[in-house]
């Protein structure tokens, strides 16, 4: 799941914006469902599409309330940081997808940022969990939280307040 929704996020922060068949494919094929899967059941679509919807609200939100789709502190610190590694590997690969070459004319700031995210989705669990360790996940996955945000604000249109409609005179 941290995976999909890590592409899904790139795909949306590179300012790509995905149908609900291509989506639902997306998903069939991450998840390792045949491509009827959607169709026969009277649950992915619905709950898939919804995920979308919040996805996508969450991240043109100005209250920066989105997370990405990692497991809680309950899990041992190695699936975390599994599932850390797994959601910033989809994000590159859904920005990759969605701007290709166009990411190499960002803004200084953001092509660090992936040049950061590709050194993070390298890391390993091999390490001792203390503490220390425990910090250091939680520091790496607020610097990934607030990237994503950032790559989305750098590619995206602010959103327009609902109440702001051209006034005629």
């Amino acid at each position: 799941p941290s995976e999909l929704h890590g592409v899904l996020c790139g795909r949306l922060a590179a300012g790509s914006r995905i149908d609900e068949p291509e989506w639902l494919a997306m998903v069939c094929e991450h998840m390792g469902l045949a491509d009827e899967a959607a169709e026969e059941s009277d649950d992915l679509a619905p709950f898939m599409n919804s995920a979308y919807g919040k996805t996508l609200k969450q991240l043109q939100s100005t209250d920066m309330s989105f997370q990405p789709l990692l497991p809680d502190d309950d899990y041992a610190i190695e699936q975390r940081l599994e599932a850390l590694v797994a959601w910033v590997r989809g994000f590159l690969e859904g920005m990759a997808l969605a701007a290709g070459a166009s990411l190499g004319q960002a803004p200084d700031e953001i092509r660090e940022l992936i040049e950061d995210m590709v050194a993070i989705s390298q890391l390993s669990e091999d390490e001792e969990s203390d503490d220390e360790s425990e910090q250091q996940l939680l520091e790496i996955t607020e610097y990934v939280r607030l990237g994503a945000l950032a790559v989305f604000t750098e590619f995206n249109e602010p959103e327009k307040p609902a109440g702001d409609s051209p006034t005629l005179h």
